[in-house]
């Protein structure tokens, strides 16, 4: 009886069993079955035509493409790179579309706030390759607006080379993500400001508090949950970078700068054909971003008291 009670139900329900199912079907198609694919790390089978047939046949190679990366003479440099890059854009846009999405909330006039919502949000609509081509154009150092602008203000006295310097090119990368991302960040922030119980304001209010002592007492606290969430998964993120908007901007200028391990394996696995070597530098890649991330969540419910899960 209790069966078929199940069996009524799910029959009952058959439209979001469908949605469900399908949702879970794409995950193992595009999530879990790519994943047999990192036996290429073990396994010789650099320059190989049949992928497939080479990842039953081919032979075994341990971790020696492991022990190729570390002593590889560019390792420490993507290393550095890939971090250092990371945990700039960690520290400084991570916090941005908080501080935004609370500056928005302030805003009293609603036709203003939603311009510049929709302003803000505008940018992530475009690929990195439209937007990359924009920012390019207008940073040119040839005949680019901001080099116009800036030579006619009196601020630069000759052109300078935004995309060419590679002293600069981790600050081109941290303004441009802030530029593209900002607005739609600061989405998920909104909403949850949103979901706070306004008798808190009115409370406040009454009690004499002012702008910043509520942002401060009762705004921030009662979103604390959803950023502690945001920023555990920005740890785990810290050796993944953004390959669209690094390889748009990359050249042979700022190449000492710029290349990073997402780059490293473009160049390197699809180039040069080297697809064992470079799954072994994804392998690890992963294996670094679970133990960030797993550390982080641990060392959250020490301090926090809350975590992932």
């Amino acid at each position: 009886m209790h069966k078929s009670g199940i069996f009524m139900r799910l029959a009952a329900q058959w439209q979001i069993q469908l949605m469900s199912w399908l949702g879970l079907l794409f995950i193992l198609v595009f999530a879990y079955l790519p994943m047999t694919g990192v036996i290429m790390a073990f396994k010789d089978m650099d320059h190989s035509f049949n992928l497939i047939h080479d990842m039953f046949h081919a032979p075994w190679a341990g971790f020696s493409f492991f022990e190729e990366f570390f002593n590889d003479d560019q390792f420490s440099d993507i290393l550095k790179n890939t971090v250092l890059l990371n945990l700039l854009q960690l520290i400084i846009n991570f916090p941005a579309p908080i501080i935004f999405a609370i500056m928005i909330n302030e805003v009293l006039h609603t036709r203003f706030k939603r311009f510049v919502q929709s302003l803000s949000y505008l940018p992530h609509f475009l690929s990195w390759i439209v937007f990359g081509g924009i920012l390019t154009t207008l940073l040119s150092m040839q005949d680019g607006v901001v080099n116009i602008f800036l030579l006619k203000l009196g601020i630069l006295s000759r052109p300078f080379d935004f995309l060419g310097d590679a002293n600069h090119f981790w600050g081109l990368i941290i303004g441009t993500s802030l530029l593209k991302g900002l607005g739609w960040g600061s989405i998920i922030y909104l909403a949850a400001i949103t979901s706070i119980d306004s008798t808190l304001f009115e409370a406040a209010t009454i009690d004499g508090a002012g702008r910043f002592r509520k942002i401060w007492h009762i705004t921030i606290p009662s979103i604390s949950g959803t950023i502690l969430i945001f920023f555990l998964l920005s740890i785990g993120n810290l050796l993944n970078s953004s390959f669209d908007q690094i390889w748009i901007f990359q050249s042979p200028l700022n190449i000492d700068r710029s290349e990073v391990i997402d780059t490293f394996v473009y160049r390197v696995g699809i180039k040069e054909m080297r697809y064992s070597y470079t799954t072994a530098v994804g392998l690890f890649k992963s294996v670094v971003a679970l133990l960030l991330l797993v550390t982080g969540h641990y060392a959250s419910k020490r301090i926090a008291g809350r975590g992932l899960f």
